[in-house]
């Protein structure tokens, strides 16, 4: 029997979404060649798999394959739980280490008074603070695009005055009816 209006059937939708199982490395007998190369501290040597595995069975850990692409592969004889431990807040630091760099936007007209430029500035300073980049916009409307040449002296002057905590990214130039410029923070 078909149903006479399917689109008013409730839709179940999951409200956490399911975890993903990664397998970052093989353990023990996941493992699947026939020699690895079993770093022991400070020791390198390439054993039969049968061997590493005796090892690691002897200390009460388990064998870890570090490198899968090596030739051939490095294991370490290593406690499981604390590897997985280390390796998750390893990426951790890394990742609160890395911070996304952000394209911020700084407009103005063709008829804004150098107060207001003044204010725009120092927004975009504080933005340079942070390490982002400022992409400095002036729009042009109507007859003020048969005045180009003021328009780019006024967006030339407002570069010069950043030009003590930025440097230029990308060059002015005309997209439509705006001008436009990247710059990033000194180093």
């Amino acid at each position: 029997m078909a149903l006479r209006f399917p689109h008013l059937l409730p839709t179940f939708r999951l409200r956490y979404p399911p975890k993903k199982v990664e397998h970052r490395f093989r353990i023990n007998e996941q493992i699947r060649s026939k020699e690895v190369r079993l770093v022991d501290g400070e020791d390198q040597i390439v054993v039969p798999i049968e061997e590493a595995l005796r090892r690691a069975q002897e200390q009460e850990l388990d064998l870890i394959e570090i490198s899968p692409n090596a030739v051939p592969p490095v294991c370490k004889i290593l406690d499981r739980g604390s590897y997985l431990y280390q390796l998750k807040k390893k990426e951790k630091r890394a990742k609160a280490g890395s911070k996304q760099t952000e394209v911020k936007m700084v407009r103005f007209g063709f008829r804004t008074d150098q107060h207001d430029l003044d204010r725009l500035a120092n927004q975009a300073r504080g933005f340079l603070s942070e390490k982002h980049l400022v992409k400095i916009g002036m729009r042009l409307r109507g007859r003020e695009l048969t005045n180009q040449e003021y328009a780019r002296e006024k967006m030339k002057k407002f570069v010069e005055g950043l030009a003590d905590a930025a440097e230029v990214e990308q060059p002015m130039r005309r997209q439509g009816n705006q001008y436009m410029v990247i710059m990033r923070a000194k180093k």
